[in-house]
């Protein structure tokens, strides 16, 4: 019994520490804002720097921003000679602006580093959770402000998309800040009217929000901002409140921003017309009618794939359910409701699926779920109770599966991965433990230690050891180490645009005919041919007389494909 009373004292402990954390934040809005950049760098910085570029998406965005600094040219988007029109330039630019910044101050590499083209994506999702609490502070207290914006620096997806070098973390930031500003126009029209000079403050960031998403991902933030203003007006059947984001001057300072880059792309011979067929009728709608790269699913989709991908967050999600029925007539939960449920039941009815499409409605559940714990009124209902266990079972089999990949690809113990895992496990546990006990404000706090302690081993320690999923890496620094001034490359069968990005913009993507073509151009020439186009590249040497040198062979796995994949290389030997 007293080892007991001794346990469960630590238990009261280890919450009451947590809960200090809260209290702390909640004094001032710098506090919440400190505690929030403090839990955000935690969990996004792990990998942040180590992991290697990842295929397809991220090394395709760096691959093209590379080739604009590369050129000069910031109108065009291209990826080697082939153009890129699924998505605006808006990313382009600020990944150059980093790689450019860096390379004006002495970074060395800094066109192959693949972390500064992370930069926006990081500045994205800090930028995100601190919104988040911006925008809860429309809607709750303080204290549930800055619960939401710990769901958010906590959330597993957001958790990945901060490591990507693409659109997603900075559309998020772009979505919560409009969806902010629309919020406190719509909110403030019951209680003191907007002075003169907030009216405008909250109308220049809800343009130039959408602006930015626009030139981000075209029109996607405009249809989640859209579809919930006009539920909201088809609910209120009223429409007074859109004046307070002063319409006229803000569609013209939305043109202002948004057309010059437009017009300039159409202006160029050809890439106008481009422009349109591939990023409206091949992004766009081919999205809506048909399942693009393998990425078809059913409605429902997002529904599952939401207990893990906004876990920790998710577990409370059912229990706050019946609370936000029961007050969805109030202003606050009905625009909260209308950011989410008209967009959503547009992602699941649109064939095409990837998990990051529902990105920029999670702050609304976060704020919804963070209104529910501050007011306590989450359901008691045993079932829903019982669901806390998610907080145990995620970390259980992340750690399990995380090390079974350390050991079995990385080879490696990884001890240090071991007492991660089993303290995210152990605070998982206590949170679903400890839930009623404790009360649901601790028991998230736990899960969100719990999530931050897997970010910590899954990016900053496996992954990083998983060399062989990552060849293209291998693959430069043995172009590095040839002793050539200026080697050239190309690839068979492994084209990843990893390689690409890493062993230079001329890399030659080709089959074996053009391989063997390749390798007679001359001196310090290499070609990377993966093991199944082997024997059809050493048939076509042998006819054509090539001499070559046979280099090292890389074991690795195409994280694309998911299949291993042995890459032999070859180098010239003079011209034939």
């Amino acid at each position: 019994m007293v080892v007991t009373a001794d346990n469960e004292g630590r238990q009261r402990a280890s919450a009451r520490s947590l809960k200090s954390i809260v209290d702390f934040a909640v004094g001032c809005h710098a506090r919440a804002l400190a505690v929030l950049l403090m839990v955000a760098l935690l969990g996004f910085l792990p990998g942040f720097f180590s992991v290697p570029p990842i295929d397809r998406d991220e090394a395709r965005f760096a691959q093209a921003t590379k080739q604009m600094v590369e050129s000069g040219d910031y109108v065009d988007i291209r990826f080697q000679d082939e153009v890129r029109y699924k998505k605006p330039v808006g990313i382009y630019w600020l990944q150059a602006g980093v790689v450019k910044t860096a390379s004006a101050l002495g970074f060395p590499h800094a066109l192959t580093t693949i972390w500064l083209y992370r930069i926006p994506s990081l500045v994205g999702a800090i930028g995100a959770v601190l919104l988040t609490y911006w925008a809860a502070l429309a809607f709750v207290s303080r204290r549930a402000a800055v619960l939401a914006g710990l769901m958010m620096a906590s959330c597993v997806l957001l958790g990945i998309e901060r490591l990507i070098a693409k659109t997603d973390a900075m559309l998020l930031m772009t979505v919560v800040a409009a969806m902010g500003a629309m919020a406190r126009a719509y909110l403030w029209q019951g209680r003191e009217r907007l002075s003169a000079s907030s009216a405008w403050t909250t109308a220049a960031v809800f343009w130039t929000a959408l602006a930015a998403g626009v030139l981000l991902k075209g029109p996607l933030i405009v249809m989640v901002v859209g579809l919930a203003a006009v539920a909201l007006i088809v609910v209120d059947r009223s429409a007074g409140w859109l004046l307070s984001l002063k319409l006229l001057a803000g569609i013209i300072w939305l043109a202002i921003l948004v057309l010059p880059w437009f017009f300039a792309i159409m202006g160029r011979a050809g890439a106008g017309d481009a422009f349109f067929a591939e990023s409206v009728g091949e992004d766009l709608l081919g999205k809506v009618f048909a399942g693009q790269e393998s990425h078809g699913s059913p409605p429902g989709y997002y529904f599952i794939l939401f207990w893990v991908t906004f876990w920790p967050g998710a577990t409370l999600a059912a229990s706050a359910t019946p609370a936000v029925w029961q007050a969805r007539r109030e202003p606050a939960i009905k625009f909260l409701l209308a950011w989410l449920v008209p967009s959503w039941l547009v992602f699941e009815l649109v064939v095409t699926k990837l998990p990051h499409y529902v990105l920029p409605l999670y702050p609304a559940i976060a704020i919804l779920i963070a209104g529910v714990i501050d007011a306590r009124a989450l359901s008691r209902k045993p079932f829903l109770v019982w669901g806390t266990i998610w907080w145990f079972v995620v970390p259980l089999v992340a750690g399990i599966a995380g090390l079974v990949v350390l050991v079995v690809i990385g080879r490696q113990f990884g001890l240090l991965v071991w007492l991660l895992m089993g303290a995210a496990a152990v605070m998982g546990f206590l949170a679903w433990r400890f839930y009623q006990a404790d009360g649901a404000e601790h028991a998230l706090l736990r899960a969100i230690a719990a999530a931050i302690l897997i970010a910590i081993a899954v990016f900053g320690l496996i992954i990083p050891s998983l060399g062989q999923l990552f060849p293209s890496p291998t693959l430069a620094r043995i172009l590095r180490d040839s002793g050539c001034t200026r080697p050239q490359a190309a690839a068979v069968g492994y084209q990843e645009p990893s390689l690409v990005f890493l062993a230079g913009t001329t890399t030659r993507l080709a089959d074996t005919l053009g391989a063997v073509e390749f390798l007679r151009g001359g001196e310090c020439r290499f070609v990377f041919i993966e093991a199944r186009e082997e024997r059809s590249f050493a048939q076509r040497a042998e006819a054509l007389g090539l001499r070559y040198s046979a280099g090292p062979r890389i074991d690795a796995i195409n994280i694309s494909t998911g299949r291993p994949i042995t890459i032999a290389v070859f180098r010239s030997v003079g011209s034939s």
